[in-house]
């Protein structure tokens, strides 16, 4: 997840079922409902802001989504999941009530969602790095600082967003009131190799023949990029993520989110915005396996900003075993681990409630205050 770092990411398994949920749901009265619920949650009031618009990003068109109740609140940049995996189509699942204390700013990165679909992807092909993907965060933060006036905004990261997130918040503290990682990934190679692990223990546990005789058939795992050719390496990545999913490490006793579904539901996502979500994330995926591999945080340890991370306790994903250690690690002007004991790896659809809490409780004061003693 990173998508695969949805995978650390989402699953690209779950990623094509739920492609093919959006193409069977987009009916009349889906769009429908879909206008309902935009008209329900339509920003009110002269101070709130509510938009969507195209900017220039890394020499291309890329797409941001503005919302929020008052424009006085704190920016808060969400860095999504994937690659790839745009999170704009089921954001008003769980998304308004953060609108209330954060003006909320989403962002379909390079090669995802509408960014995709505004750009030939021939010609951005060679541009898909995560340094220019760097680049891009870099200069929408430095956009949102001078557009609306900030010395400072929030930045979250999910997933894959926080390799994006942990090197923005390392390069540019000065810009930020806190870093926020959200299911943090941070060393790629133990942590497939401890999901494998955790996965196959489970397998053996419950007795099924079909999972063991599949999870062993791609030992030893995580694949050696050296010897097995993205193509490869992704096929047998999804065959993990499909028993992953399965044992509860990325939905927690749960094993779909309904992606599909709840995005035919969105207002402002058209079907064919959807059909290029798909699409996005397959091409995004493709394009920066390779340089998801070596990501290793372990040793990248010093902010100077506060740093608040919210994990998972079952998530297999992105390791809650890893990210509790690399915390510990952590040194930062001040430092907050949530843990959130119902959940796997998307914890702010499994529980939003608990999530809004953190974000008011942990994250909304260090944009009012000196920060406070590490805990």
């Amino acid at each position: 997840m990173i998508a695969c770092i949805r995978t650390i990411i989402v699953t690209a398994l779950l990623a094509t079922a739920s492609t093919g949920a959006i193409a069977a749901d987009n009916t009349d009265g889906l769009r429908q409902a879909a206008r309902i619920i935009g008209d329900a949650q339509k920003i009110v009031g002269e101070d709130g802001i509510e938009t969507t618009e195209q900017i220039m990003l890394g020499g291309i068109p890329q797409t941001i989504n503005i919302r929020g109740r008052h424009r006085d609140n704190p920016i808060l940049l969400v860095l999504h999941g994937g690659p790839g995996l745009t999170m704009m189509p089921v954001s008003h699942l769980y998304l308004r009530p953060w609108e209330e204390f954060f003006t909320v700013v989403q962002w379909d990165q390079r090669g995802a969602g509408r960014t995709y679909a505004a750009n030939d992807p021939e010609k951005i092909s060679p541009t898909m790095t995560v340094e220019r993907m760097l680049g891009d965060a870099e200069e929408l933060a430095a956009y949102l600082r001078k557009h609306y006036a900030r010395d400072k905004i929030v930045l979250l990261g999910h997933s894959w967003g926080t390799v994006l997130g942990t090197r923005l918040a390392q390069k540019h503290p000065e810009w930020f009131y806190a870093y926020v990682g959200v299911s943090q990934l941070v060393d790629f190679h133990e942590n497939e190799k401890l999901g494998y692990a955790a996965v196959l223990h489970w397998a053996r546990s419950q007795g099924n023949a079909e999972a063991i005789r599949e999870l062993e058939s791609i030992a030893p795992y995580p694949p050696d990029p050296a010897k097995a050719s993205v193509a490869e390496q992704r096929k047998i990545l999804d065959l993990q993520r499909k028993w992953l999913t399965q044992a509860g490490g990325y939905l927690w006793e749960r094993t779909s989110d309904r992606y599909g579904d709840v995005a035919s539901l969105n207002p402002d996502y058209s079907p064919s915005d959807l059909e290029a979500w798909g699409k996005g994330l397959d091409f995004s995926l493709s394009a920066l396996w390779p340089q998801i591999t070596p990501v290793n945080f372990m040793q990248s340890t010093k902010f100077d900003c506060p740093v608040v991370l919210m994990h998972g306790r079952h998530d297999l994903n992105t390791s809650a075993q890893l990210a509790g250690r690399w915390f510990e690690k952590i040194q930062a002007p001040s430092k907050t681990m949530v843990w959130f004991d119902y959940s796997g790896h998307m914890i702010f659809e499994e529980e939003p409630g608990r999530f809004l809490l953190s974000l008011v409780r942990d994250v909304l004061p260090l944009t009012r205050s000196s920060a406070q003693p590490a805990h």
